[in-house]
């Protein structure tokens, strides 16, 4: 069901504790990647259908380019998968620095933004295309003391699910994954004391993308899709 011969998928983020998951997933489902992140290479997945390229999604530029290069190499971009994202919290928003703020909207929002803007008009000059987003049970569920990260995975939410609107025309999905805690060793060491058995695995979080990125699941568009393991 979830076979991906012959597809192009681009994951931004494709490094980390979930972006390694994702990649190794789609590598597995027989997917032609593309893995971008700020410093990726070869060896960080050996395999004869990866291919990296470095880059930053700060600027719409700098996403063109990626988006371009791909085309280039390959003819065409099946699949995006956006990974990329960041964390910060421990502050109530009163007392939230602008630098905290501008963080989280450009990891989390302006990222998602400016690759959608370069990667949509392929998909549709192609006629055909999935887009699955990581954002957060924070962007539907919101908690104290991460006021800047919440709000700014729930504007990607919304700006994933005008994505679909848009573009349902021409057979291209876009959805959204909303991971719980996932158990990586990042967050393990944030909070030792935690039981991780409720955090949700990375793998779980990557299969659930896989299935959205396949062809059996054209019916499914502007879903936001909790992924929270036995922390319900």
């Amino acid at each position: 069901m979830n076979g991906l011969d012959n597809k192009v998928a681009l994951i931004t983020g494709a490094k980390g504790g979930l972006g390694t998951s994702v990649t190794e997933a789609f590598l597995a489902a027989g997917a032609t990647v593309v893995g971008s992140s700020r410093s990726i290479q070869a060896s960080d997945f050996p395999h004869p259908h990866f291919r990296p390229i470095a880059a930053e999604l700060s600027t719409m530029d700098a996403a063109r380019s990626l988006a371009d290069a791909v085309v280039a190499q390959f003819g065409r971009i099946d699949v995006l998968v956006h990974v990329v994202g960041g964390f910060a919290g421990g502050k109530p928003v009163a007392e939230t620095e602008d630098a905290t703020l501008e963080r989280m909207l450009d990891l989390n929002l302006r990222s998602a933004f400016n690759i959608s803007r370069a990667v949509i008009p392929h998909m549709r000059q192609q006629g055909a295309g999935r887009i699955v987003a990581v954002a957060s049970r924070a962007a539907v569920e919101p908690q104290a003391l991460v006021g800047a990260y919440g709000a700014s995975k729930a504007a990607m939410l919304a700006l994933m699910r005008t994505l679909a609107l848009e573009n349902q025309d021409l057979g291209i999905t876009v959805n959204v994954v909303l991971p719980g805690t996932m158990d990586t060793a990042q967050n393990r060491a944030g909070d030792p004391k935690a039981d991780f058995s409720k955090w949700i695995p990375p793998a779980k979080v990557a299969s659930t993308i896989l299935w959205l990125a396949s062809d059996g699941v054209s019916h499914v568009s502007g879903a936001a899709i909790p992924v929270y393991g036995r922390a319900l």
